[in-house]
């Protein structure tokens, strides 16, 4: 008996099997098969005698490296011991598709629960969007305060500049008045005699 045969049939339970994948989420055959209480090999043969029920955006075989990333996401450790041919996986559409192929009445309530996981993720996923948005809309409208401010701010910085710079431009002009006058006062008479 597998892992998830072991545990009560929850969607909590499902969705800790349903994984990111070509920005898909999937499950890996190996789980569906222990989900319908099968064996792998009879669920792969199950799909391949109606190949038809299964195109590319409902099942397809992973490579390698989505494999490795797989094996991350899951958290297995190494390859000894473990699946000797790459997995299916079934986007949302395949796992629907699954319950045409598997007729039993354990998969039609496996298919049922399967379907609400996937259900209560998207709804988990658009919570997540919307209040995201709020927080856009918030920062937003934050943002567009601040910059009123700033530019309020820097509206009176350049009326204050323009005084102050006038009355240092008057300041210069008396001290350079000042400065020609002390200059005459202070010029020097010859000394000698006129001729």
């Amino acid at each position: 008996m597998s892992e998830i045969e072991n545990q009560p049939l929850t969607v909590e339970c499902i969705r800790t099997k349903i994984y990111e994948l070509r920005g898909q989420r999937v499950m890996l055959d190996k789980d569906l098969a222990s989900l319908y209480q099968v064996e792998t090999k009879r669920l792969k043969e199950a799909v391949k005698r109606n190949i038809a029920r299964f195109p590319l955006d409902a099942m397809f075989v992973v490579t390698e490296e989505e494999f490795d990333c797989l094996r991350s996401q899951i958290a297995t450790s190494n390859k000894r011991g473990g699946t000797r041919y790459l997995p299916f996986v079934f986007t949302e559409l395949g796992v629907a598709m699954l319950s045409s192929v598997l007729n039993s009445e354990i998969a039609i309530q496996v298919n049922i629960n399967i379907m609400r996981a996937f259900i209560l993720l998207r709804k988990q996923n658009t919570d997540v969007v919307v209040a995201k948005n709020l927080q856009v809309n918030q920062m937003a409208q934050k943002l567009d305060s601040l910059k009123d401010y700033i530019e309020e701010v820097l509206h009176d910085q350049n009326d204050i500049n323009e005084d102050t710079s006038m009355q240092l431009e008057l300041i210069n002009q008396t001290l350079a008045e000042l400065q020609v006058e002390k200059n005459k006062k202070n010029e020097r008479k010859p000394i000698g005699f006129k001729i």
